[in-house]
């Protein structure tokens, strides 16, 4: 049976996988920082730890269902933030056990979430950069540009289908 600390420590990582947060700024996020946007849908806008530049982010329903799951934890209730979220540290040394029982040879760091919003969850499905970039909170382009460098997988598959339409003719012109 997985314990409560663990299914903790997992939910805050996947809801991080959802939203593309860093540690810092999941552990602050505020009941109050989840707000209807302006397409009436739910979204975080809060500011990065790392470099106070605001993040807006549309809350995907994955992220939605965890947020609801820790609604009336006491510590939640009592400190008005979204998760009770330990130290990066132990965070991390509970991802790493996590890892070990689901098999996963990569060491598994908190950082990876964001990672996998970047590429998998968004870049991989067609999400611009340039949005990426904003929920992200990057300053500059070119920090979100090397979460796309790791996508060359898409422009394969996006050429494959290029070729596709290529066979049998001489020109798509």
């Amino acid at each position: 049976m997985v314990s409560e600390r663990v299914s903790q420590v997992r939910d805050i990582f996947l809801f991080s996988c959802y939203t593309g947060l860093a540690y810092a700024d999941v552990k602050k996020l505020k009941r109050s920082e989840i707000v209807l946007g302006l397409d009436n849908e739910k979204w975080i806008y809060t500011s990065r730890q790392k470099t106070d530049t605001d993040s807006r982010i549309p809350l995907l329903p994955p992220a939605l269902s965890l947020i609801e799951r820790y609604r009336s934890n006491p510590l939640c209730i009592n400190s008005g933030l979204i998760f009770p979220v330990l130290s990066n540290q132990k965070m991390n040394c509970y991802l790493k056990e996590i890892a070990d029982v689901c098999g996963i040879h990569k060491t598994l760091t908190y950082h990876i979430a964001r990672h996998t919003f970047a590429t998998t969850v968004t870049l991989s499905n067609g999400v611009s950069i340039e949005s990426v970039s904003k929920m992200l909170g990057h300053k500059n382009m070119r920090t979100t540009q090397h979460y796309a460098k790791i996508l060359d997988k898409r422009v394969s598959d996006d050429m494959h289908s290029l070729r596709q339409k290529w066979n049998g003719k001489t020109s798509l012109f």
